[in-house]
């Protein structure tokens, strides 16, 4: 009787499957090596942070030579062999070099995947995108890391980077492009990435399904531009965006006087300026240090704008403005978090070399401010701005025109952009979108400030800081694992539920609580009613 048990238990469990069998059927980590269908990439791990990275992986073909101004081709066109993925691939060139510095290159489309020691392509894990900041004219993939953010998320995460065109090389516009070569190619390099990661990433233990896109400053107005592109389609590629201070820039159109201008005057200034119809070609022949020369020179001479080369509307890519795009629920119906800093503003004035646009001279005045903003929106008229200083009264700021000014620009590009991504997913059928108000009378509420947070806290960080930046890297690490923020020792972060982008999450040291928009709504109303004419 005994044996007949002992056979009956044995054909039990082979019929349902022992632990062991069940384990053993779970495909093994993915460890360090990673083999696509275009190269076998050999990256690190680091026991320390308990992560794996594949640096400097080539997601598109070069885009030299005759693919300068052309869309990217990704996958790579041509096996790889064996790759070192230990160490970053080269950055693109910021349009501020007047030389090609090491390290830098326009052979520059790579990317980095984190992924957490153990990994199994089982694992179906959810992805976050970074796109770096930088004004579309410099920054780079390398300066941050994310294994703080990582091994701060509750569910395991991976987290990938792209690197993307930038400067004249991403963003010049003008009729000659448009007619052999695309227009917004940078951007393209980040959808060419995009859709790089729907092809591989399951190879690295991610769920293609689960890909939220995050980024700030002009990473952030880059996951702005991908919920608008193709006039809301988002192509499946991300299911979520994210981002920190969103920058609305000035977007002509890529024909208008404004652009044209830009390619007249950087082809002249990189020796192609009499080539007539074969302007383009004669780019695309020239040495690289001759374009990274000339764009340095065309941003020196235009001495009252902080940010010449940036997206515009190419009637295909990007067929809309923001502002009117939102307004018209022109946007892909995903969730949402975007937010802004209480000092946005501050200091962009006093880096513009025009002292007449400069707000940050002693001899300041009203006509400063107006050249200030003037130098970023340049169809800005002085009739409209004068009602921006109604709204905006000096004696609110102490007499002082340079916090006034910043005021108004920080609010125009970043604050109130925020505000209308948001509050605009709010409105759609099942919208669902978060907004935050970052304040640190400690640390500074500066453009960028809030970074510190998520990638790094200075050494001048209090308690009361380090609880906040926790909180913080919670909410946004729980928000790309289920679509909503969350944090075990901050309050619940409700949702936008107006179309003003009330109410907001305000994160400061001394405690977290929502917020309405009050006053500022009136002012968001102002700038974005502004938007035909400072094509915003």
């Amino acid at each position: 009787m005994r044996a007949t048990c002992l056979v009956f238990l044995a054909l039990s469990l082979l019929a349902l499957g022992s632990p062991r069998d069940t384990r053993s059927a779970r495909r093994a980590p993915v460890g360090p090596t990673v083999e696509l269908d275009y190269g076998t990439f050999n990256g690190r791990e680091n026991q320390d942070s308990g992560i794996i990275s594949f640096l400097g992986v080539r997601f598109a073909d070069a885009p030299t030579g005759n693919l300068r101004w052309k869309a990217p081709v990704t996958p790579p066109s041509t096996h790889l062999g064996t790759v070192d993925a230990t160490k970053f691939g080269n950055s693109c060139i910021q349009a501020t070099s007047s030389r090609v510095p090491s390290g830098a290159s326009e052979d520059c489309l790579f990317g980095n995947v984190y992924i957490p020691s153990g990994t199994s392509q089982d694992d179906k894990l959810p992805i976050l995108v970074w796109f770096h900041g930088g004004g579309f004219q410099s920054g780079s993939t390398h300066d941050i890391s994310p294994a703080l953010l990582m091994n701060s998320s509750a569910t395991p995460m991976i987290f990938v980077s792209f690197e993307y065109r930038l400067g004249a090389l991403g963003f010049l516009g003008g009729s000659q492009i448009h007619a052999d070569g695309a227009l917004n190619a940078g951007l393209l390099d980040q959808r060419a990435a995009l859709q790089w990661l729907q092809r591989y990433i399951g190879q690295f233990g991610g769920d293609k399904s689960k890909v939220t896109i995050w980024g700030q400053s002009a990473g952030a107005g880059s996951t702005m531009f991908h919920l608008i592109a193709n006039r809301g389609d988002n192509q499946g590629l991300f299911r979520a965006a994210m981002g920190d201070s969103p920058s609305l820039n000035f977007m002509p159109t890529f024909d208008e006087d404004y652009d044209e201008g830009i390619f007249t005057q950087y082809a002249g200034l990189a020796g192609c300026g009499d080539k007539g119809a074969d302007t383009l070609k004669c780019l695309r022949a020239a040495p690289i240090a001759t374009l990274a020369s000339a764009s340095s020179r065309l941003l020196a001479a235009r001495s009252s704008t902080l940010f010449v080369f940036a997206p515009f509307v190419d009637k295909s890519f990007i067929s809309e403005r923001p502002v009117e795009a939102f307004k018209a629920g022109h946007f892909a119906k995903v969730p949402v978090l975007f937010g802004s800093n209480s000092d946005e503003g501050a200091g962009w004035s006093a880096s513009l070399r025009n002292p007449s646009a400069n707000t940050s001279m002693p001899n300041a005045t009203e006509d400063t401010v107006f050249n200030f903003i003037n130098g970023q929106y340049a169809t800005a008229t002085r009739a409209s701005i004068n009602k921006g200083f109604e709204l905006y009264p000096l004696d609110s700021f102490n007499g002082s025109f340079s916090l006034q000014g910043q005021q108004m620009y920080g609010e125009a590009r970043y604050i109130c952009t925020a505000a209308m991504i948001t509050g605009s997913a709010s409105q759609a059928i099942s919208g669902v979108a978060y907004q935050y108000h970052y304040d640190n009378p400690h640390l500074g509420s500066t453009h960028s400030s809030e970074l510190q947070a998520i990638f790094g806290p200075s050494a001048d960080a209090s308690e009361d800081d380090l609880d906040l930046f926790q909180a913080m890297r919670e909410y946004y690490t729980s928000f790309v694992a289920t679509g909503t923020p969350s944090s075990t020792s901050g309050p619940t972060w409700e949702k936008v539920s107006s179309a003003d982008g009330s109410s907001r999450i305000f994160l400061h040291p001394a405690g977290v609580k929502m917020e309405e928009l009050g006053d500022l709504s009136n002012r968001c109303d102002f700038w974005h009613g502004l938007s035909n004419e400072l094509q915003t």
